[in-house]
């Protein structure tokens, strides 16, 4: 053990080292830093996409800190004052968390520590803006994002956060657990047909590179077009804090086509994800419950049929070409283009009439990328019970949905192979030709237009 006790870093949804201002703090604090990851029961109780790409991701910290990392299992609440115990760190530094588990765990963690007189010092945010930073002048939380993003303009984002010139790793003598084994831990990536992706800060990087040079121009014509694939696939990298919105937000800020549509598109994408967390910090029960009340008598449907119903739509089978080939991308990927989750989750709340909280717990049981606040609150907005103003009114219709965004019909054929025989945008009206069925493509479980008619007069009776 060296001579002077070092300060502990406790990684979260932070795994890189640039632009991580709690990292700074801990290298200003101690001669030497203790890297420490917790393998935490709570979040690790299931084997979901999300789990394994988390796995790799601190593998992939590990590979960056070179060895250092030190991987520990069980409650943080027990692990993080023993480990500050055995090493007689003083300080355990930290991103402040903004999740409700995740605040709830650290007012436990710094309550064990500081009954060892030891602190808990909280540094940055994974958001550019840390959630509960604006409010409108009254002092009250924004619901639409319209006016947040306007302050959030007007507030600005600080420059990203310097890399230490040094990394000053303890190197003790301290005891590591393995991260469980496996194909889509190390350092590799989620199983399925992106199981090639790397991942890390330093894959992230090179990512984001890639999409800054060939991608961010035509961002905001393309962006909602799943045929193409030109989105930039960040989402999991801001996820797992393998890169920091403020990097990204430097980046664009500092090309040339800083200023096209295209970039301010992308950078309004950034924003609403910071609105949710805004969202959640100011009203953590919003995670599971409609944020707001007024449509709080809406009847929705339950039973056996509507469980048959809800199955189909779970592994894509509705009969809707455009919702199976998202709902299956998201089964075999663990992703889903984003144009894809609003028509899918339409699909459930307003055509199958279904609370929200089933689609949400789906979708965070597949998604690589899977964010409570991003998740939850994009379920709400579609749900119409949520950040929007006036949205009861707003059906997707899955028909339409797909002329539109894929025109071609490209990307149905990719995940809907009982379809490849029909060409163009007649992929989308199976129904419609008289070999349509050939392949044993499922029928419309339901009749769409009768079903907007029925949400809607819901919807009416529920706001009188």
């Amino acid at each position: 053990m060296t001579d002077s006790p070092p300060s502990i870093l406790w990684f979260r949804r932070d795994l890189r080292l640039s632009d991580h201002p709690a990292l700074l703090a801990a290298c200003e604090a101690a001669s030497t830093v203790l890297p420490v990851f917790v393998l935490d029961p709570r979040l690790l109780e299931t084997d979901t996409p999300r789990t394994r790409r988390l796995l790799a991701s601190v593998a992939a910290l590990s590979t960056d800190t070179r060895g250092a990392l030190v991987v520990r299992r069980g409650d943080p609440v027990e692990v993080i004052p023993r480990l500050a115990a055995e090493v007689g760190a003083q300080q355990v530094h930290i991103s402040r968390e903004t999740t409700p588990y995740g605040r709830r765990r650290d007012e436990r963690v710094a309550g064990a520590l500081g009954a060892d007189g030891v602190e808990l010092v909280t540094t940055g945010t994974p958001y550019a803006v840390g959630p509960g930073r604006i409010v409108n002048q009254s002092g009250t939380p924004y619901k639409v994002f319209t006016p947040f993003s306007r302050a959030w303009h007007q507030h600005g984002a600080p420059a990203p956060a310097e890399r230490p010139a040094r990394l000053p790793w303890f190197r003790g003598e301290v005891r590591s657990d393995d991260l469980p084994e496996g194909p889509d831990t190390a350092p590799g990536t989620p199983r399925g047909k992106k199981a090639d992706e790397k991942v890390g800060e330093k894959a992230a990087l090179e990512r984001w590179a890639t999409f800054l040079e060939s991608g961010l121009t035509a961002y905001g014509k393309e962006r909602d077009r799943p045929d193409l694939d030109s989105t930039s696939r960040m989402s999991a990298a801001l996820k797992y804090g393998e890169i920091h919105p403020r990097t990204m937000l430097a980046d664009i800020a500092a090309r040339p086509g800083g200023r096209s549509a295209g970039a301010a598109t992308y950078v309004t994408e950034l924003i609403w994800r910071e609105f949710y967390a805004d969202v959640l910090w100011h009203h953590p029960e919003s995670a599971w419950h409609d944020l707001r009340p007024e449509l709080a008598k809406l009847p929705y449907d339950e039973g056996p049929e509507t469980d048959r119903l809800v199955d189909a739509w779970r592994e894509g089978r509705t009969g809707y070409p455009i919702v199976d080939a998202g709902m299956r991308q998201l089964l075999e990927e663990g992703f889903m283009h984003n144009r894809l989750r609003m028509i899918t989750a339409s699909f459930l709340t307003k055509d199958l009439h279904v609370w929200w909280p089933v689609g949400a717990r789906h979708f965070l049981d597949h998604l690589i990328d899977g964010d409570i606040a991003s998740n939850n609150h994009g379920w709400q907005w579609v749900a119409g019970t949520g950040t929007d103003a006036s949205p009861y009114f707003r059906v997707f219709n899955p028909v339409t949905q797909g002329k539109k965004f894929d025109p071609d019909g490209d990307y149905v054929r990719r995940w809907v192979p009982e379809l490849r025989h029909l060409t163009g945008a007649g992929v989308h009206e199976p129904w419609k030709h008289a070999n349509g069925y050939d392949n044993d493509y499922a029928r419309p479980v339901i009749d769409h237009d009768e079903e907007r008619k029925e949400t809607l007069a819901r919807y009416e009776s529920a706001r009188r």
